[in-house]
């Protein structure tokens, strides 16, 4: 997921975004627990996601609290 669609997002969206890949998350460390998850770097590239998300979230609620 790139930044720039992320940025394009309203603060709405952005929290349902977060809380999507969070569960997205969950979802391949329960496959990666069992045995079931192929693609590992599948959880690095979610994880960063997420981290994405919740920075730019951090980023319009600071602006829209000025």
């Amino acid at each position: 997921m790139k930044a720039s669609d992320l940025r394009s997002k309203d603060v709405a969206a952005l929290e349902k975004e977060v809380s999507e890949l969070l569960r997205a998350h969950f979802g391949l460390r329960m496959q990666k627990a069992t045995q079931q998850l192929n693609n590992t770097a599948s959880l690095r590239s979610t994880r960063r996601d997420v981290a994405r998300a919740k920075t730019i979230l951090a980023q319009k609620k600071k602006e829209a609290a000025k």
